[in-house]
């Protein structure tokens, strides 16, 4: 059977799309263009109007593209509203992400016999068909107990759930024994983790244990990086694994601020204010020096006034991020703060926009002169780039092998 899975949205979507390939390759299955494909899946985003449509989108082009293949819609947009895009066409099936392990089982047994069915179900998704690439997610934890006004992602995915320890140790033994040197662990609110009372720092102290043989001489151990977490979720027990990892636990972390005004934090329902983010980024630089710190920033949020959006650029040069990921507010039906009267006008976002992107591209050149002359391991990427660290970006030497782990000096 051939197939393409279509990708939109967050890393987390990206680590089950990856895990959609690895169930599909497994049965028997070979990745093809969506003109070319007997099955199209569709990993679905909804967390703003705009994801909305490119989803909408996305799922019009594959039925496009192909008049024959059928199409698997799953994902926190098709969780919000079946209906919009089972009413798109027959071809359409409309899968709950808890549900799409089985489904593509019953989509391979279709599309290439029981023999391939039967291989399938018989041995679980063979991890090294995965060891090229230059870094795997694992998805580690789902849903999120929070509930901010501008989000309805909590909606999509309900409450926050956490995978069981010996599931994602297994899993990452496979991953590092195949070859893998970077491993992200991801979730939609991942510093919530909590198995058998352990938190996100015990599992990596499981996870860097299980792990530190698993390379060949002269190389080094896999290393971790942790997608995002929350600034509320980030305990001393997690900083002072970052601060004694020697880097295996990637000396950079993304903490979403959104805003630097604490009087916007709270229309958020975000709890805490602007002060305690600066002193915890006070607390982390302390103890960790090296510290690389990205971010996501919304922009014109319902009644944000310049003043507030000055203390974000404020917060922002006093916390100095190495990249601010900028989104201006787009209204998402079915929140809180869409319902807001008190909208800001686009041209007004637009232009704060601009000036918080111009304030990232200082403070990331900043960040880069601050580390010059220094060395880090870096992963070597497909496009003979490397990935230090800190994430930044730097040239890998000309014979250095895609997935490799080497040391450069910025």
């Amino acid at each position: 059977m051939r197939f393409a899975v279509v990708n939109l949205g967050c890393k987390v979507n990206r680590v089950e799309s990856d895990g959609f390939e690895r169930l599909l390759l497994a049965a028997g299955g070979v990745e093809a263009p969506q003109e070319e494909a007997d099955l199209i899946v569709v990993n679905t985003c909804t967390v703003t109007a705009e994801a909305d449509k490119k989803t909408r989108k996305a799922v019009r082009h594959a039925l496009r593209a192909n008049a024959s293949a059928r199409v698997a819609v799953t994902g926190c947009a098709a969780a919000i509203d079946e209906d919009a895009f089972s009413s798109m066409d027959a071809r359409v099936s409309v899968v709950p992400k808890a549900g799409m392990g089985l489904w593509l089982a019953d989509a391979a047994h279709a599309g290439a016999g029981a023999a391939a069915a039967e291989a399938s179900a018989a041995c679980e998704p063979d991890l090294a068909l995965f060891s090229s690439r230059t870094r795997v997610g694992v998805k580690v934890q789902d849903g999120c107990d929070n509930a901010c006004t501008y989000c309805i992602v909590h909606v999509a995915r309900g409450r926050a759930t956490s995978r069981p320890a010996p599931e994602v140790l297994a899993e990452v033994v496979a991953l590092a024994a195949s070859g893998v040197r970077e491993i992200v662990l991801s979730g939609i609110n991942l510093g919530s983790y909590r198995w058998e009372g352990k938190g996100l720092a015990a599992l990596l102290e499981e996870l860097l244990a299980a792990t530190a043989r698993l390379h060949e001489p002269g190389e080094p151990p896999c290393r971790f990086r942790v997608s995002s977490v929350e600034p509320m979720d980030v305990d001393d027990g997690f900083a002072s694994l970052l601060a004694r990892a020697d880097g295996r636990v990637c000396r950079h972390l993304h903490l979403p601020l959104q805003s630097g005004s604490t009087k916007v934090l709270r229309e958020m329902d975000r709890p805490y204010t602007a002060e305690e983010f600066k002193g915890l980024v006070g607390r982390l630089r302390a103890q960790v020096p090296a510290l690389s710190l990205t971010t996501d920033v919304i922009v014109g949020f319902p009644g944000e006034t310049e003043g507030e959006f000055a203390e974000t650029l404020e917060v922002a040069r006093a916390c100095a991020f190495s990249k601010i990921h900028v989104f201006p507010y787009s209204q998402r039906a079915g929140t809180p703060a869409a319902a807001r009267a008190d909208q800001v006008p686009p041209p007004v976002k637009a232009a704060r926009a601009a000036r918080l992107r111009a304030l990232s591209d200082e403070l990331r050149a900043a960040d880069r002169a601050r580390r010059a002359g220094t060395s880090e391991l870096a992963l070597v990427e497909e496009s003979g780039r490397a990935m230090t660290e800190s994430y930044h970006e730097t040239t890998a030497p000309a014979n250095a092998k895609p997935g490799a782990l080497i040391q450069v000096k910025l």
